[in-house]
């Protein structure tokens, strides 16, 4: 309480704190949106008696703790370490900078260009399980099949393994264990008796999460060893060259320091969790908020379409050079990007008292979140917040803009490291669909959306289709 002295913020329940406001149904994150426009700049949230962090939600705000060097939350993402291990999105200090600059180059672009081809190749696999739709004209539910999409793309591109994830029959299991670790790990930061691991590892849910992590572990452990013995063949990078594209996994086996050091098996396990995770998830996130919004504005869907099929030209699938052919298009996935932010909020901790531009200070030991969704919807910033208008990324009207009103990939020594691969499926992905399909609103499924470790919504994303009259 000392800590957030500065802050007013919504009243709070003297032992639930503000527990008891989210009821878990598709309005919680709109609540978060109406304090801030309550609390300007920065309001506290509590989570039971004890823990509380600081909400916010003004670009200048974002900027001073985005632009820091401050280490993630030790609570929140903590809860992913039995999950995740300690990489990329969890560690911090000289290892998070070590291992930074050894994966780099796996995103280099010159990596990244054949890649296109493979998205194309599981795009269009998803497009063809889609014709049963198109001809009966059935609402059917977007989050799976792009998860599955998104999943047999990052297997093909960063890990060169083709998983088959998209025509096996049943759910795939690695995405289900997905699906059950996020909510256990946003029901356990939700939980306050769980921010006791042994509480939490004696409970029903924290055998539920040990079980679930097995799952995730044995599909990215399978992944790890047989390339393993596959570099044990090919033996030298040349000869990886030759033989096909260097791939994360390679950059990730074959990766030295100057002091010629490579990274631990336990590095290289808690990276490709990582990256198996944050590579399919959040886009998939991101790729099924995209085709809803396409299927609410046909005006603007019919505008990225003949945008699309200029720049394709007859071509049934998308190359390195036709990406930058459809600004139109780009501007609508960075508006669908702004109101559906596949990371809804992200945090870290103070290790040193931070001043923020109004004057106010929050001291070390702190706990910061930004809100992107409510930083995305800020009044102050965004004219018209809830309307969807591709226009406001227009290079003149960005320019008007703060630089930090618009961070879906965060910003700052911490970015993602992958938003320019994110960037070209989101790209590939909106262009084949629709290049095939027009794609219809369902009025009678409104999402509930929820904010899990990526957005999703409760009750799915529905549409319906029709093939496009070729």
């Amino acid at each position: 309480m000392q800590r957030m002295k500065l802050f007013p913020g919504p009243p709070s329940h003297w032992l639930f704190g503000h527990l008891k406001e989210f009821k878990q149904d598709g309005s919680d994150l709109k609540k978060i949106v109406k304090w801030g426009q309550q609390y300007p700049y920065a309001f506290p949230i509590w989570f039971g008696p004890f823990f509380s962090f600081l909400s916010i939600h003004h670009p200048d705000y974002v900027k001073t703790i985005l632009t820091s060097t401050e280490p993630k939350d030790d609570m929140a993402y903590t809860f992913l370490k039995p999950w995740i291990g300690d990489g990329l999105l969890v560690s911090d200090g000289q290892k998070w900078f070590r291992h930074r600059r050894l994966l780099t180059p796996g995103f280099h672009f010159e990596v990244l260009k054949p890649y296109v081809n493979l998205m194309s190749d599981s795009v269009k696999t998803m497009l063809d399980k889609w014709e049963s739709y198109a001809k009966t004209n059935e609402s059917f539910e977007l989050f799976n099949h792009v998860s599955l999409m998104t999943l047999d793309s990052i297997m093909k591109c960063a890990f060169s393994y083709n998983s088959n994830c998209q025509t096996e029959s049943g759910t795939n299991e690695y995405i289900k264990a997905v699906y059950e670790l996020s909510y256990l790990i946003n029901l356990r930061f939700r939980t306050f008796p769980y921010h006791n691991d042994l509480i939490f590892y004696l409970s029903p849910h924290g055998f539920r999460l040990r079980k679930a992590c097995k799952v995730a572990h044995s599909h990215t452990g399978e992944v790890i060893q047989k390339r393993k013995e596959a570099l044990k063949e090919e033996n030298e990078l040349d000869r990886v060259q030759g033989k096909r594209n260097v791939d994360f996994l390679d950059i990730l086996l074959l990766a030295r320091d100057e002091n010629k050091q490579g990274l631990s098996d336990e590095d290289i396990q808690a990276e490709v969790d990582t990256f198996m995770f944050e590579g399919h998830d959040t886009t998939a996130s991101a790729m099924s908020f995209i085709l809803y919004s396409l299927a609410c504005h046909p005006e603007y869907q019919k505008m990225c379409r003949d945008e699309v099929l200029q720049a394709l030209d007859g071509k049934d699938t998308m190359e390195w050079e036709d990406l930058s052919k459809i600004p139109y298009t780009t501007m609508f996935i960075k508006e669908s990007l702004r109101l559906y932010p596949p990371v809804p909020g992200m945090s870290r901790i103070t290790t040193k008292t931070i001043t923020f531009f109004d004057g106010r200070t929050l001291p070390a030991g702190s706990h910061v979140g930004t809100s992107v969704y409510s930083l995305h919807r800020n009044a102050t910033v965004w004219e018209n917040p809830e309307v969807f208008d591709p226009l406001r990324f227009l290079p003149e009207n960005v320019s008007k803009r703060p630089p930090h009103a618009f961070v879906p990939f965060s910003a700052g020594p911490r970015n993602c490291i992958g938003q320019n691969f994110a960037m070209n499926e989101l790209k590939v992905s909106t262009a084949l669909t629709l290049q095939r399909y027009h794609l219809i609103e369902d009025p009678t499924q409104t999402p509930q959306i929820i904010p899990r470790l990526v957005l999703r919504s409760l009750n799915g994303l529905h549409i319906k289709i029709k093939p496009v009259d070729p």
